[in-house]
């Protein structure tokens, strides 16, 4: 009876602590920079890398701030959202994962001390949402600048920029072009006009050995497999390819069926069609016009031999994945079942991709098949090579990262400076506009402003720089230069 006798003003609560006002506050704040202060000495062209090690004994070696919290263990309700910040930014933008995570748990921070200000939290959200329109507002009139002004060089800058805090930053003279050119090569016009450049049309393989400048660009879908027959051409032009998520193998009886003869001669009609079946689709396939097929599952060598004959190219054990992207380029659709509405087996050309052609070649060591200009989607892939897998793993992370960038400099058109530059102008501005604000949300924008001045502050820690000597020399800098006369030189440094 004892849930009946307590206090009726707190509710309905079993079991468990209930925690509210400044207390949760200040826990927030804790799992906010307990999070932020394992990431941030990863940030930056000097940042460190984090090796991790799961309870299994996997061990991942990156400093990408999305792969090292998803990594994480995280208990705290407060703490997992920064862990699902950083993942957000991953699948949005790409890169910067470490940036966000350090700037939000600053923010947090500097509003927890408002709080304890008696400022009330709806009165520090209105200043910070007033504080970022008016920081974006500036960047884009005063601080981005046209890419197309710049030209290739500002998208090879914007890659190796990416790199500088990755494994792969010291050979940004090889892998920087590299990028650029795998995602110009993959510029495709949607249905509304828009010009989009698809980093997953950009295949990225991982080949063990030699070292990572041998790593190479190849225009056309490369898959990781070899023909299914030695016997098989290598190269087909004029490609029609079918792809399939089926077995081509001898059909068998499913589990549980029986079938009860009483001749033996009947044996071997059922053999024969439970080989008939499978010769069946293959012809239908063939007849729909394809002369490359590929398959997730297996081909037996009954089938081969009718592949042989007919002068296809088939190729067996295909990642799904692959399929899925090849299907797109080419226009083709993936087929798991040959059934039709009737109940008929049956397929059509419409199914069938378009190249202009399949091959397999020789690179380094190993045979890989290249779907050669795509009719739908153009497609490029690297080829990368390494020591061993976590540095093939972490030259993966890195190249995503890159590609992304460049995307998102190709599609927004614009690029701002790096190295904390934007970050220090934009502390500039928003607090000689705060002072120009007459209310409470003046508080919110001067402190929205000093926390932007993270990012440069741990760039320079991380270099074993001085940090509050260099900061202030940043923003003497930048002050002269918003506050400079029109004309005067200092002004060149703003646009």
């Amino acid at each position: 009876m004892s849930i009946f006798g307590r206090d009726p003003k707190s509710g309905v609560f079993l079991g468990g602590d209930r925690v509210s006002g400044q207390e949760i506050r200040d826990q927030n704040v804790i799992a906010a920079q307990s999070i932020a202060n394992i990431i941030k000495s990863s940030l930056g062209p000097l940042g460190l890398d984090k090796m991790l090690v799961d309870n299994v004994g996997d061990v991942t070696i990156s400093n990408d701030g999305a792969t090292i919290l998803s990594l994480l263990e995280v208990e705290h309700p407060a703490g997992r959202i920064f862990v699902d910040l950083a993942q957000k930014q991953d699948k949005e933008v790409g890169d910067g994962t470490t940036s966000v995570v350090v700037i939000a748990a600053e923010l947090l921070r500097r509003a927890n001390e408002l709080v304890k200000m008696k400022i009330h939290p709806t009165t520090i959200i209105t200043g910070y949402r007033f504080a970022c329109r008016e920081a974006v507002k500036f960047m884009t009139e005063q601080l981005s600048i046209k890419v197309d002004a710049l030209g290739r060089d500002a998208l090879i800058n914007c890659a190796k920029t990416s790199m500088s805090s990755k494994i792969i930053g010291s050979d940004d003279d090889l892998f920087a072009p590299m990028a650029v050119d795998a995602m110009l090569a993959v510029k495709t016009i949607n249905n509304k006009g828009e010009t989009k450049y698809p980093v997953k049309a950009v295949n990225v393989l991982k080949a063990h050995g030699k070292s990572a400048r041998e790593s190479i660009f190849v225009k056309g879908y490369a898959l990781n497999c070899t023909v299914a027959s030695q016997a098989m051409k290598t190269r087909i032009p004029n490609a029609k390819i079918a792809c399939l998520d089926m077995n081509l193998q001898k059909t068998r009886m499913h589990m549980g069926v029986h079938i009860v003869i009483d001749d033996p001669s009947q044996l071997e009609d059922i053999r024969k069609r439970e080989s008939d079946i499978t010769l069946e689709r293959v012809r239908k396939i063939l007849a729909a016009g394809a002369n490359v097929i590929l398959t997730t599952k297996g081909i037996d060598d009954l089938c081969l031999k009718e592949f042989v004959e007919a002068g296809a190219m088939a190729v067996r054990r295909c990642k799904k994945e692959d399929l899925k992207r090849i299907a797109k380029a080419t226009g083709a659709t993936l087929v798991s079942s040959l059934a039709n509405l009737e109940g008929d087996e049956t397929f059509e050309p419409t199914l069938l991709g378009t190249a202009e052609e399949v091959v397999q070649e020789r690179i380094s060591d190993d045979e890989l098949i290249l779907v050669k200009g795509t009719k739908v989607v153009n497609s490029s892939s690297i080829i990368l090579r390494g020591a061993n897998d976590y540095m093939l793993d972490e030259m993966e992370r890195a190249l995503h990262d890159t590609l992304s960038i460049i995307k998102r400099t190709l599609e927004s058109g614009t690029v701002v400076p790096g190295g904390g530059a934007v970050e220090t102008a934009l502390n500039i501005y928003l607090e000689n506009f705060a002072t120009t604000l007459e209310s409470r949300e003046q508080l919110a924008m001067a402190e929205f402003a000093a926390a932007l001045l993270v990012i440069p502050k741990q760039l320079a820690v991380n270099a074993a720089k001085d940090a509050t000597d260099l900061v202030a020399k940043l923003k003497a800098y930048h002050n002269s230069a918003q506050n400079a006369p029109a004309g005067d030189r200092k002004k060149v440094f703003m646009r």
